[in-house]
């Protein structure tokens, strides 16, 4: 995340409940960019194959199995991170993660707290195709985001990170972004570390990235903002997302980059449809 240079803290920030994930793959089953209940639409003939899907159906709870939730952390994105019920909710088939300010928690001295999981050590991603449905209610201050880090230990930016999306604000674009050593310590500006795609404010929007051996290729509502190649002459530091990675979903509030908080615009919420993960056949 911009502006985020204790990153390297998250390693140990989720609340892990156990391993388990189910690779059973419903027959109904869609192309990246579909919405939810589609048929199936074949945009490129044997292109990609759906492997794991999370449709957050279940009633009263998320399936533990597959997430955690999000703890409290020292750096701007994480330092409102709480477990607390009523930041997280299941309604209408979505995940809903919520910022609200905090006036149930008396021994908590945070102002807001907020909602998010991830799924670090249950459910991770390597080459293919990761895409998220999405409604993001906007608010002054607000700083939802769908993110991936690597699985293992290594510390960041060395190990990479992959912004999907971050949307500040009420703005009509989100920003997708790659972070490694290269382009954060290095300060490398090229290739390209990142780029903006417009979204529909009001609605639900479909956020992915392609992660293959060469490249990152990030979209919204199946169309290319931009891609991330890797430069083989630069060595494994410019390029390591060839390892599995994990996701989180997450409320934000605050900090240098998003700007003034509103307290008018409190609660708000963050709705998650789906997560789909295809490979190529």
């Amino acid at each position: 995340m911009k502006k985020s240079l204790l990153k390297n803290l998250l390693l140990g920030t989720c609340l892990l409940a156990g391993i388990g994930v189910s690779g059973q793959i419903p027959s109904d089953a869609q192309t990246p960019g579909n919405t939810k209940g589609a048929k199936i639409k074949k945009t490129t003939p044997g292109k990609w194959k759906l492997v794991w899907r999370e449709e957050f159906n279940q009633k009263d709870h998320f399936d533990e199995t597959r997430w955690s939730k999000i703890g409290r952390g020292r750096s701007p994105w994480d330092c409102h991170m709480s477990d607390f019920d009523s930041c997280y909710d299941m309604r209408d088939g979505n995940l809903v993660l919520r910022i609200l300010p905090n006036y149930s928690l008396k021994n908590d001295t945070a102002p807001y707290i907020t909602g998010g999981v991830c799924s670090r050590h249950k459910m991770t991603f390597t080459y293919g195709k990761v895409a998220v449905r999405a409604r993001l209610h906007g608010a002054s201050g607000a700083w939802p985001a769908i993110w991936m880090l690597p699985n293992d230990n290594t510390p960041w930016p060395d190990g990479g990170e992959i912004d999907i999306m971050e949307r500040l604000n009420h703005d009509s674009i989100a920003y997708q972004t790659t972070h490694s050593y290269y382009t954060h310590t290095l300060k490398k500006k090229t290739p390209k570390q990142g780029s903006t795609g417009p979204i529909d404010p009001d609605d639900y929007n479909v956020y992915a990235v392609e992660i293959t051996p060469d490249s990152l290729a990030y979209y919204i509502n199946d169309k290319l903002t931009y891609s991330y190649p890797r430069v083989e002459a630069e060595g494994p530091m410019q390029y390591p997302f060839g390892k599995p990675f994990y996701l989180l979903l997450d409320t934000q509030i605050g900090g240098g980059w998003v700007g003034k908080i509103d307290p008018k615009d409190y609660p708000v919420e963050m709705e998650i449809d789906w997560v789909r993960y295809y490979q190529r056949k």
